[in-house]
């Protein structure tokens, strides 16, 4: 199987409803998203001309949804957001239904890239790393 990966960067603050540590706090993580897809290839044969599984300029594609809906955003659930009237109307809020985790972001883009891929093309493996020791990986199966 040929898998071809893709690499995204987008910096996003957050804060995590419920929790008792620090990540309760809103703070901000420059993350680096690695996106691995998959696709039909030929057997033995090599890919005829141009010779690409997919395009990474349409991976990139794909992802830009992913970067254009977190990149410099506050990322809050409903739930946070309700303790926490006073940031409702901020100008770069984005506002979740479910918890902004690295594993829920993860998921996120995970869908994205889904709906976003040809039919014939899906995403494998995704990792989100939150900081440069620390990621969340999503691998298909």
């Amino acid at each position: 199987m040929i898998q071809l990966t893709k690499v995204f960067h987008f910096e996003t603050a957050h804060a995590i409803h419920g929790y008792e540590g620090q990540c309760k706090n809103i703070h901000g993580h420059s993350y680096e998203l690695h996106v691995t897809i998959a696709g039909n290839e030929p057997g033995d044969e090599y890919l005829p001309a141009p010779g690409f599984l997919f395009d990474f300029k349409d991976i990139k594609k794909a992802g830009l949804e992913i970067v254009d809906a977190l990149d410099h955003k506050i990322v809050l659930s409903k739930y946070y957001l309700k303790q926490h009237e006073e940031l409702e109307h901020h100008e770069n809020l984005v506002v979740w239904d479910f918890e902004p985790t690295a594993e829920n972001i993860l998921l996120f883009a995970r869908n994205i890239f889904r709906k976003n891929l040809p039919e014939n093309i899906r995403p494998v493996k995704l990792k989100l790393f939150e900081t440069k020791d620390s990621y969340a990986e999503w691998q298909e199966g």
